[in-house]
């Protein structure tokens, strides 16, 4: 099958950074999916998994962690899906990725892929919303509906490919305040369109920008990039026992600045279930599931930013060299091979 890997940890500059390669045929276990790929996306993960894993001698390493496809045939305890269904995910870090003509994928983390979208809106979707989803409900613990009112969130990177699709999921099914932040015209008005009530300027002082929209302090925070820059301002704009979530990796954060004032820090990373095979994998079925009709009943919309073309090298090295500058918005998509 056709593919597109790497043996050697390189800049994105090299020409050996990514390559077409052909690899066999994936064979699915006993709760997998072996599943046609269609259309893919790219995440930050894609690249730093790129920069920073270098695969075994003489083997080719598979990035890929967001795809829309056709199940071709499933293992022999699989009972959610059938040859012929339609499927969208964002797969397991710990197995090859979906960068390539076919994947195995555990059924406990695919959702039936949205009526209304086609594969390559449907690729967009699947990691952003699920660490969103997550982060928003489990980690801030926000909760639906009106339960929320009186709650205030700011979104740190709202228009970047998870700020996407949280600010949407925080303005339709929650009665919180949401608060994006973008630095450029282009994206604040990007993060406008997704439903945000207010947009501020993080290249500059949060807490500043907060209060020249009226909004004093916030109850939650989810910060999405640059968190340790940001950190001072974030804990100065957060309401006592506040709570805060990331989703980065910064290399140090002065955790002790959160003491006075009671906050609480937490860590999303959307593939704590399949990493660990922990007994609640199928939550990412059903959220995937709820987020597909969502996108159907016309709540939610595909957070497609850039189609980059057919999947192959060449394109797949633009798109991370993009993700790489940071002035991605919403997320690049890539079709067929």
């Amino acid at each position: 099958m056709k593919a597109i890997g790497y043996s050697h940890s390189r800049p994105i500059d090299a020409a050996d950074a990514l390559l077409d390669i052909q690899l066999p045929e994936p064979v699915p276990g006993p709760r997998d999916l072996l599943v046609e790929v269609r259309a893919i996306s790219v995440n930050p993960v894609d690249t730093k998994v790129r920069q920073r894993a270098e695969p075994p001698a003489g083997e080719y390493k598979v990035l890929g962690w967001d795809a829309a496809g056709v199940v071709r045939a499933v293992g022999s305890e699989v009972s959610l899906f059938r040859p012929g269904d339609k499927v969208f995910y964002a797969g397991d870090l710990t197995r090859a990725g979906s960068n390539a003509e076919l994947q195995v994928v555990d059924e406990r983390i695919v959702g039936a892929m949205p009526q209304s979208l086609d594969f390559a809106q449907a690729a967009a979707l699947p990691l952003t919303s699920i660490t969103a989803w997550e982060l928003l409900f489990e980690r801030l613990q926000i909760a639906e509906g009106a339960a929320s009112a009186g709650q205030s969130l700011l979104i740190v990177g709202a228009a970047g490919g998870v700020g996407s699709i949280l600010t949407q999921l925080a303005r339709c099914l929650t009665s919180a305040t949401v608060i994006g932040t973008a630095s450029r015209a282009d994206t604040q008005e990007w993060v406008r369109n997704l439903g945000a009530h207010h947009v501020i300027d993080h290249s500059k002082p949060l807490s500043e920008e907060l209060k020249r929209i009226g909004i004093g302090e916030v109850t939650h925070v989810a910060s999405l990039t640059h968190t340790d820059a940001h950190l001072e301002q974030i804990v100065a704009s957060l309401r006592p026992q506040g709570r805060l979530a990331l989703i980065d990796d910064p290399a140090s954060l002065n955790v002790g600045l959160l003491k006075q004032k009671s906050l609480s820090l937490h860590w999303e990373f959307m593939y704590t279930r399949s990493m660990f095979q922990t007994d609640d994998m199928i939550e990412q079925h059903k959220l995937l599931n709820r987020v597909s009709n969502l996108i159907d009943e016309g709540v939610l919309r595909t957070t497609l930013g850039e189609h980059f073309g057919r999947i192959d090298a060449a394109n797949l090295r633009r798109a991370h060299a993009l993700l790489e500058s940071g002035t991605a918005k919403g997320k690049i998509v890539l079709e067929g091979f």
